[in-house]
């Protein structure tokens, strides 16, 4: 690692978000460009920087910090550039040159020691000395925390966070409960807190690391879906981490009940351990529900005959129970409507639409997901919303932490809420929904039971059916006869019921036979490359999806968009490619967006290149194309699926994968042209009916197997669903019994 030190003449980028920097520094060998995580740098500042040269295929030459240090500048003219670079607001160039003028060398004792002198200089007053001290105070104290925070091997990034979050308080915070770290800055968690913990030495039984273990635990449990752990398995998973008794751990139980940062339910033969905002979800939730069960809504006169015009409108003819699923959502406030592919939910959506409407009732329809809100307005052709976009969403300026416009001081102003693929709805979003609803409104939410569950903790679908004698519900089973044209529909049911498919002599349907990883990823690669294209007539790009259970492995997530990438759009000195992290993004790239970006613009052009249409917001599923990658302005262009065109900086290509191959679990709520799944051995848990089910649903004309099929059965018969821990049937029961919800019959 070689050092370089020298004067800060140039910051041509800064990213206040991830600091990553381009400077150029001026050193005795000539100027320099200077790349990395530099934080708040000021033209004129003296820095020593640590790293290596690299050679960019554009810029050339440069020097890549890996760490850095700055000092304030030594001579005149460097003081008089910092000062006017705008490093202190409120002092520009003119007025920089006339503190130096009169102060010289001694400039930044006086700022620093007595800025009240800064009164002598012609043009500042009284208000903005004490402007200009606090400004450059605040700078001062930020470096010395953050290089305070860097002998605990703290990063730049969390280390600007943290200062953020604590300020002057930095410090006491770290020396005496480091472990608050985990609750308050999003990213820190217990492991990281833990770590610096042993470096100032704390004890490993101190009360702040038992709870901090505990809290991480109960955290760690909702990333598997689980609103609550059971205390035997909390305290199982804090003693393996920690390395302590029982008793200490129950004693700090206790701590954190009464601190209310936990809720402990006994039963009979155990105690369920919530952590308390969780709980508050669970409750909040039920209890809205139930109020809505209680209230009054619109009623809505002669509904049979109004089902009987639409049918005759639409030519459709619907069973008995897509009826009584219209009559329901007419008579009840609150309704859950459930069933599989084919049979009829549709069909059933979009008669209840038209029968509120002939009511100039305001109806608002949602789904989860971008592509699931996106697919949903296809299908009933009316506007439909993320529910993010729907109740507005807010985001802290670290972008994580996230909050909603739309609540019950601000509800959502309509009469009919209808929210799709609600399996995928986890209980905080749920939440957030239920808080928006106004009283009067109907909530009708509309899913299969038996697709994947929520990525985050809750079983919301499940639980609502399993109190179907308080929540109206109607399940759909009947496939309908369109569909039972269709292999894909009825293989899914097959599927559904543990009946190996039938893929013989099938037009959309097909199972290849492969045992080994390598003949399953090369089978795959010519039906992606060449024989789908020719038999369908439909390209990668244009909707031939490869859906695979894991990311990891030769047939993973991962390895398989290598693959695809180098067999579909290998490297051309004609496409211009991007190096991040440990992905290659190459021009003609199939891509997909794996975040809700709420903020970034988009814009749709003609094929003159004309702007017809603008707008903001790019949304996790979404798939597209790299047109262009430009070095010079360091950024990327992406045309999605609905034309949008997306420009990216490099440094937000963290936002983007390669799609080529995407999971079972991130497919959730999209519809394919032509699916691929990949058959191999793997995990247990991602080897399941419902992993199956979920992924042949997703395809509109065509599946194709490629694999065992002896793995193949395996998953058909592996009903094993991974259980979730989850009471928001229990706290329903509650508040129903509370409120007077009539069971129905």
């Amino acid at each position: 690692m070689e050092k370089i030190v020298g004067i800060v003449e140039e910051i041509i980028y800064q990213n206040e978000q991830n600091g990553y920097t381009i400077i150029v520094v001026s050193t005795q060998e000539g100027e320099l460009t200077c790349v990395g995580t530099m934080f708040k740098l000021s033209i004129g500042e003296e820095i020593t920087v640590e790293g290596d040269y690299t050679t960019h295929p554009i810029y050339g030459k440069q020097f890549n910090a890996e760490a850095f240090s700055t000092s304030v500048p030594k001579d005149k003219h460097a003081f008089e550039k910092y000062l006017g670079s705008g490093a202190i607001k409120g002092i520009g160039p003119v007025l920089a040159g006339k503190i130096v003028e009169s102060f010289g060398d001694d400039t930044f004792r006086i700022i620093e020691e007595e800025p009240e002198r800064l009164e002598e200089v012609k043009g500042i007053s009284m208000q903005k000395t004490q402007q200009i001290a606090e400004i450059f105070y605040e700078q001062r104290s930020m470096r010395q925390a953050i290089l305070f925070l860097q002998e605990y091997q703290i990063s730049l990034t969390y280390g600007l966070k943290i200062y953020d979050f604590y300020k002057e308080k930095t410090y006491q915070v770290i020396r005496e409960n480091p472990y608050r770290l985990a609750e308050d800055i999003y990213g820190i968690g217990f492991k990281l807190a833990d770590e610096i913990a042993k470096k100032i030495g704390i004890e490993e039984n101190h009360p702040h690391r038992i709870m901090s273990a505990i809290t991480y635990v109960l955290n760690q449990g909702t990333l598997d879906g689980h609103v609550y752990l059971d205390k035997s398995m909390l305290v199982e998973r804090t003693q393996e981490l920690l390395g302590i008794s029982i008793e200490q751990i129950d004693r700090e139980i206790m701590e954190l009940q009464l601190k209310q940062q936990i809720k402990v339910q006994q039963e009979e033969d155990t105690s369920r351990i919530y952590l308390i905002h969780y709980y508050s979800m669970e409750e909040a939730c039920a209890h809205k529900i139930c109020q809505c069960l209680t209230h009054e809504i619109q009623q809505i006169d002669k509904v049979e005959k109004r089902i009987a015009s639409i049918e005759m409108r639409n030519d459709v003819s619907l069973d008995a129970v897509q009826k009584e699923a219209v009559l329901d959502s007419a008579k009840y406030p609150f309704f859950v409507l459930t069933g599989g592919p084919g049979t009829g939910k549709t069909t059933t959506i979009n008669t209840l639409i038209q029968m509120f409407e002939e009511e100039d009732l305001v109806i608002f329809l949602a789904a989860p997901t971008g592509r699931a809100a996106k697919r949903m307005t296809e299908t009933t052709g009316h506007e439909a919303r993320t529910i993010h976009r729907l109740l507005e969403i807010n985001f802290t300026s670290d972008d994580q932490r996230q909050s909603f416009e739309r609540n019950e001081d601000y509800p959502l102003e309509c009469d009919v809420l209808i929210v799709d693929e609600i399996s995928m709805l986890d209980i905080t979003l749920f939440y957030h929904l239920l808080k928006a609803v106004p009283l009067g409104c109907r909530v009708i939410l509309v899913g299969d039971k038996d697709q994947l569950p929520s990525v985050g903790p809750g079983n919301v679908l499940r639980d609502l059916i399993h109190v179907q004698h308080f929540v109206p519900t109607v399940t759909l089973q009947k496939i309908y006869r369109q569909a039972e044209k269709s292999a894909i529909v009825l293989n899914a049911h097959k599927i559904h019921q543990g009946n190996m498919i039938d893929y013989k002599n099938k037009d959309d349907f097909f199972f290849i036979q492969r045992k080994q990883s390598q003949q399953i990823l090369k089978e795959i690669i010519s039906l992606v490359k060449s024989r789908l294209p020719k038999f369908t007539g439909i390209d990668y790009q244009e909707g031939i999806q490869v859906l695979t259970p894991m990311r990891k492995g030769m047939l993973g997530v991962e390895q398989l968009n290598i693959e695809l990438q180098r067999a579909l759009n290998p490297s051309s000195a004609k496409r211009a490619e991007k190096t991040f992290r440990q992905t290659i993004f190459r021009e003609g790239d199939k891509v997909m967006q794996i975040r809700n970006n709420y903020n970034i613009n988009w814009s749709i052009k003609s094929q003159f290149g004309i702007v017809i249409d603008e707008g903001v917001g790019v949304f996790n599923g979404d798939l597209g194309t790299i047109k262009q990658i430009n070095h010079y302005s360091e950024s990327l262009i992406v045309v999605f699926d609905d034309l949008k065109e997306v420009t990216y900086e490099f440094t937000q290509l963290d936002e983007l994968e390669l799609a080529y191959s995407i999971t079972i679990h991130k497919s959730q709520g999209s519809e394919y042209p032509v699916v691929i799944i990949p058959l191999f051995k793997g995990p247990s848990m991602l080897l399941s009916r419902n992993l199956l089910y979920t992924a042949v649903t997703r395809a509109k004309k065509l599946v194709v197997l490629v694999g065992d099929s002896e793995i193949l059965k395996h998953m058909i018969d592996n009903n094993r669903e991974i259980h979730r821990n989850s009471t928001l049937f229990v706290r329903i029961e509650e508040a129903a019994h509370l409120l007077d919800v009539k069971e129905l019959a």
